[in-house]
């Protein structure tokens, strides 16, 4: 099946986005695609300021606005400070998407795949990095977002949580403990006019997670996916680009798989 790229409207004119670990991969593809929908852009990053510069430098060459922020999402304060910046700069927060992840290895054959040899570390690790670091990112940007009475957050989750091909114990209970953290949020920020959801991806054409996967594996995945064929980085920030817009206005506390309909949830 071929893909096209669809002409992506200004579904976010003068709103106010904020991405973490924006600095490559996903996270840069969503902060460009919010940034080419009208969306003034916060580029966060932990240590890749140099590809965090690049992705503002392509957002702002092709008409866009951006600017990168590092900050470590485990910090409370360090979150703080990064919404205080933006409100600074732009006077508002209207989206915010928690895509960081903590450093990872998807290594089928490592500890972390087995309950006799998965160590308690590796959970704390993902859920500090995962769970502490997409509160953190909401309660820094709260305050702003009752103020306006409007804000949309977006939690990236993974369709491990639905289908464990393979069991990826810390990263898989990590995300998986997004979907309570996106339904609590949802219920009771929706009196706020805040807005919460979650989109899982699967096995992303390509990112740094992927670039090991061979062809084969790829083409195993199309064939067993409804639409045959895997998931592209673009198709994946397309998806987040329409729930971030006001055409989801309805929508909220839904955990929505992004994987051509290879999982139902």
């Amino acid at each position: 099946m071929t893909q096209t790229n669809a002409v992506i409207p200004a579904f976010l004119l003068n709103k106010v986005v904020i991405v973490t670990g924006a600095s490559r991969g996903l996270g840069a593809q969503i902060a460009q695609k919010m940034a080419g929908a009208g969306a003034s852009v916060c580029v966060n990053y932990l240590n890749s300021q140099e590809a965090a510069d690049t992705v503002v430098a392509d957002i702002v060459a092709a008409g866009g606005q951006a600017f990168a922020y590092q900050a470590d999402v485990t910090e409370l304060e360090q979150m703080q400070g990064m919404a205080n910046e933006v409100t600074a700069r732009y006077g508002r927060i209207d989206i915010l998407v928690n895509n960081a992840l903590p450093s990872y290895q998807f290594n089928p054959s490592a500890d972390y795949t087995s309950i006799e040899t998965v160590q308690w570390s590796h959970f704390t690790q993902q859920i500090d990095g995962i769970v502490k670091g997409a509160v953190n990112a909401v309660q820094a940007v709260l305050p702003q977002m009752k103020a306006q009475k409007t804000g949309k957050i977006l939690n990236i989750s993974t369709n491990l949580v639905y289908n464990p091909v393979v069991t990826y114990y810390d990263y898989t209970t990590a995300k998986s403990a997004l979907i309570g953290l996106t339904r609590n949020l949802a219920a009771e920020l929706g009196q706020y006019g805040i807005r919460v959801n979650l989109l899982a991806g699967g096995l992303l054409k390509t990112t740094d997670a992927s670039r090991l996967t061979t062809e084969a594996v790829f083409d195993y995945i199309a064939t067993t996916t409804p639409l045959r064929q895997a998931t592209s980085v673009d198709d994946f920030a397309n998806s987040v680009l329409l729930m971030a817009s006001d055409l989801s206005a309805a929508i909220t506390g839904q955990s929505i798989a992004v994987d051509g309909g290879l999982t139902m949830p």
